[in-house]
This record gives C-alpha cells, sequence and structure tokens, in this order.
C-alpha cells in the first residue's frame, strides 16, 4: 500500500548475490552500515542507493550473518498502473508504455515508492510483502544466465528471469 492505493506486482526478473563468496555482493568484504541490513536474516529488504540517483532493493534470504540476498530487476505491474505512472513521471515526462514502469531495479523502486525509509522493511510485516504464487508450480519458461551491469563476478549464472515476457529489463 501506499496511501490508500494498493501497488502489486509480479517479479519476473532477479539476481542472486551470495555474500563472501560473491565479489559482486555489497557484503563481499564483510558487514558495514550501509549493508548491515543483509547480515539481520532472511525476509527483510535490503534498499541501496547506486549511481547517485536510483534505489535498488533486494530480499535478504539467508540467517543472520550470511549476507545473502536477491536483487528484484523487474516486476510486471498489476494492479495500481496510475499511481505508478505518477510515481515514475514525477519530474520527467509521462512513462509511455506500461512496460517501462517497472522493467529495471531503479525504475521498480521509483514506482513502487521504495527508497532509503524502507531499508530494513520486514516482508512479513504489514507495509511491504511477498506473496506466494497460489500453489502454482513453478514456471516452465524460466530462464537463468549471467548476472548483468555488474563488473565482477559476471560469469555466474545467478540472473533468472521470465522467458518472453515484455516486463523483463532490456
Amino acid at each position: 500500500m501506499l496511501g490508500s492505493t494498493r501497488l502489486i506486482g509480479r517479479i519476473v526478473e532477479v539476481e542472486a548475490y551470495l555474500g563472501s563468496r560473491d565479489p559482486a555482493s555489497h557484503t563481499y568484504r564483510g558487514m558495514t552500515p550501509r549493508n548491515e541490513v543483509m547480515f539481520s536474516g532472511g525476509g527483510h529488504l535490503y534498499v541501496y542507493f547506486t549511481y547517485g540517483m536510483h534505489f535498488c532493493s533486494n530480499v535478504v534470504t539467508e540467517g543472520e550473518g550470511k549476507g545473502c540476498a536477491v536483487l528484484i530487476r523487474a516486476v510486471e505491474p498489476i494492479e495500481g498502473f496510475e499511481r505508478m505512472r505518477d510515481l515514475r513521471s514525477a519530474g520527467r515526462s509521462r512513462v509511455r508504455a506500461d512496460r517501462e514502469l517497472c522493467n529495471g531495479p531503479g525504475k521498480l523502486c521509483q514506482a513502487f515508492g521504495i527508497a532509503r525509509s524502507e531499508n530494513g522493511t520486514d516482508l512479513c510485516g504489514e507495509t511491504i510483502w511477498l506473496a506466494g504464487n497460489r500453489g502454482e508450480r513453478p514456471p516452465r519458461n524460466l530462464i537463468r544466465s549471467t548476472r548483468i551491469g555488474i563488473s565482477q563476478g559476471r560469469e555466474h549464472p545467478w540472473r533468472f528471469y521470465l522467458k518472453d515476457n515484455p516486463f523483463v529489463s532490456r
């Protein structure tokens, strides 16, 4: 919920980051004030600011002290399109196509109003939460590839996305 508007999306692309075993992970060199949420244990949101202009969000995935997370790279909007368009268009020209609302980690944070204040949010709480696939089997069109947009650890096949989904980042 953002105000009285429900914002709902289906995650269609993610990348895994494996803590001290992964040179691309924010926790590779240990805990800092910036990344301490990643060491807090699974089920929390780790939000960070990058390139001096975008927030990105990760779901912390492992037990306390591990520092592992999954970056949410793209979301298919389901509900709250107008509010997402307004949030994405703040100070800029309007987003022309719905597929451009959340097809990148910075874009989806902007569309969902996720910023520094959401860092550490318990994803089992009342503010932001993840829901399962309602008992459905994992999709058959799930593709695994190397991660993108990083300089180290690119060789690892830890990016997952739904094949042919128009909301996947480019």
